[in-house]
């Protein structure tokens, strides 16, 4: 009997010292937890608050019912997603205009960060950065209207361009077999500048003395970049890739929006606007939230599987 209260003033000591501890940390650092609190109330009320209208998804939601007082459906809208004509050719636009933007978009910030790191002219490499980065504070409306201009059959330059050399001019935005080709490469053009800061940042981390004394054993600078730079990089380009894949069929619908037309549609119609019909257009809200939560399991499966593959591969991973 003794020593079960001994052991049991053990186990309260033990709590007792943990929440000590744990207060000391949060008075240590309370000027940095109270600089978090809008970052927490953001989460809750815009993240976590909304998915209370998930259940929607499940219902026959009438909006002078309410939520709760809708009729419950079950499985009825995932049922007429999956067995209508659309189903399968949003799925392939989606997967499509994903895997493209993750296949050429995803190396170009490292290729990039890479050589501009070895730019000995200061001045030269700070024009280029700020410049490759400019793109990323411009919304995605601007961005969208200077592609539209640059590829304008009358007055575009690329198509003045291609007047100028002999050729026939192209109607790129009316030509499916173009649309996922300007979209990829509008995305890396907007994004490559900004992405590129983050291996700029973990390349500025690398021990400068695996430099010079690659340099003492007469390594050139092609070898000290496939041996030291890229080695070096490696965990950060896991993590990005993780989160890219993840991300890769969640495919945003404004850009889409403005570039796409009725002649482009069998192309360039994904998850996203489709949503975006069904749901504020069609004011079907249940059949589109249906749609939105297939689109978000996906991305969660997506997700995981890299994360897993990362793992076992090189034994980096976000959990």
């Amino acid at each position: 009997m003794q020593q079960a209260n001994l052991e049991q003033a053990r186990i309260t000591k033990s709590e007792s010292s943990r929440w000590i501890k744990i207060w000391r940390h949060i008075k240590r650092d309370r000027q940095l937890l109270i600089l978090f609190i809008p970052c927490i109330i953001f989460y809750i009320l815009f993240r976590y608050g909304p998915l209370y209208g998930m259940i929607i998804a499940f219902k026959d939601y009438n909006v002078f019912r309410g939520i709760l007082d809708s009729n419950w459906v079950g499985l009825k809208h995932f049922r007429n997603f999956f067995d209508s004509a659309d189903f399968w050719l949003l799925f392939k636009n989606t997967i499509l205009l994903g895997f493209y933007s993750l296949l050429w978009g995803f190396p170009f910030p490292i290729i990039f960060a890479i050589l501009l790191n070895e730019v000995r002219f200061i001045k030269f490499k700070k024009t280029v950065q700020t410049l490759s980065y400019l793109p990323a504070f411009l919304s995605v409306v601007i961005i969208s209207s200077m592609v539209i201009d640059f590829l304008s059959p009358n007055r575009g330059l690329i198509n003045q361009f291609i007047a100028w050399i002999g050729f026939e001019k192209i109607y790129f935005l009316i030509a499916p077999e173009w649309f996922r080709t300007i979209y990829v490469a509008s995305d890396i053009w907007a994004t490559m500048g900004y992405a590129a800061i983050i291996y700029l940042a973990a390349i500025a981390g690398i021990n400068p003395t695996l430099y010079e004394a690659a340099r003492v054993d007469g390594c050139r600078r092609w070898h000290m970049m496939r041996y030291i730079t890229l080695p070096s990089l490696m965990p950060t380009i896991l993590i990005m890739f993780i989160i890219n894949a993840g991300n890769m069929f969640r495919i945003g619908y404004e850009k889409i929006l403005l570039l796409y037309n009725p002649m482009t549609y069998e192309v360039a119609d994904v998850f996203s606007t489709y949503v975006y019909r069904k749901g504020l257009l069609e004011t079907n809200y249940s059949y589109a939230s249906a749609v939105g939560i297939f689109e978000a399991v996906i991305a969660l499966i997506m997700l995981a599987l890299t994360n897993v593959i990362s793992r076992k591969m090189g034994g980096r991973s976000i959990w």
